[in-house]
């Protein structure tokens, strides 16, 4: 009697610019890819229903018009998100929030690239940076899915037509030709869809929300040294980091944090 094989969903978001536009700058140097690995079922019953509960307690809404989190716009206490300018709301929102991911059951993923040095070393043949970590990370995902015997797929936030046509492509090209390491019968295997699932922010999907949270706070740990993590250990990003930098996927061959 064989046994139903786990299901997994890889959500992902980025933090940073996916062009080679400006690329000295250090602010848009690196773009920095996370995903956050649920399995489906607690996606379903505990996660999902959690996530919601904590909006609705903090900024209170219709379903008809849900409240989708946005780090950006908590940030700045925009729209919405205006109760945060009382600072106790905002200490206990906090508070609540580095709670919840403490106690959410979820194994992350986190590519960083250096745009500059990939363009120096790879000049015209240089691959798209946000394909470049899409591949990577999907690799390191068929590693885990591999490795818990599980099958899944991938669902990113939309990034506009023709963004999403080649975001399209790359991950088609992906399980039909393979990596240099990798068959395509290696993702093949695991990947339950040959085709990467886009959905637009205004689904309210609560996976690509908690990749939204997390993006920057990962690729700022990855990429900061220094003075410069000094200064950022003392940030509320530094203090989300803390609390999941235990999740990462480190697999057989080395760490998520490319």
């Amino acid at each position: 009697m064989s046994i139903e094989k786990l299901r997994y969903r890889l959500y992902i978001d980025e933090s940073g610019d996916h062009t080679f536009n400006d690329i000295v700058n250090p602010a848009r140097r690196f773009l920095g890819i996370t995903g956050c690995i649920l399995e489906s079922g607690y996606y379903r019953l505990t996660f999902q229903p959690g996530f919601e509960a904590l909006k609705q307690r903090f900024f209170p809404h219709s379903p008809d018009q849900p409240v989708i989190l946005h780090r950006t716009d908590l940030i700045n206490r925009r729209g919405r998100f205006w109760p945060l300018r009382d600072k106790s709301v905002e200490t206990a929102f906090n508070q609540t929030l580095l709670d919840f991911l403490k106690n959410t059951e979820t194994t992350l993923l986190t590519v960083v690239l250096d745009k500059k040095s990939h363009m120096e070393r790879f000049h015209e043949a240089a691959m798209h940076p946000y394909h470049y970590c899409i591949v990577t990370l999907v690799e390191k995902y068929a590693e885990f899915l591999r490795e818990k015997n599980g099958i899944g797929d991938v669902l990113a936030e939309n990034r506009g037509g023709h963004e999403d046509i080649q975001l399209k492509g790359a991950y088609r090209a992906l399980l039909e030709n393979g990596t240099i390491a990798r068959t395509p019968s290696y993702f093949k295997q695991v990947l339950s869809s040959s085709e990467i699932k886009i959905k637009p922010k205004s689904a309210n999907i609560a996976g690509t929300q908690l990749a939204d949270l997390l993006a920057h706070p990962c690729k700022q740990a990855t990429v900061l040294s220094g003075s410069e993590k000094d200064v950022w250990e003392s940030s509320f990003g530094a203090r989300i980091y803390a609390t999941i930098e235990d999740r990462f996927f480190h697999g057989k061959e080395g760490k998520a944090l490319l």
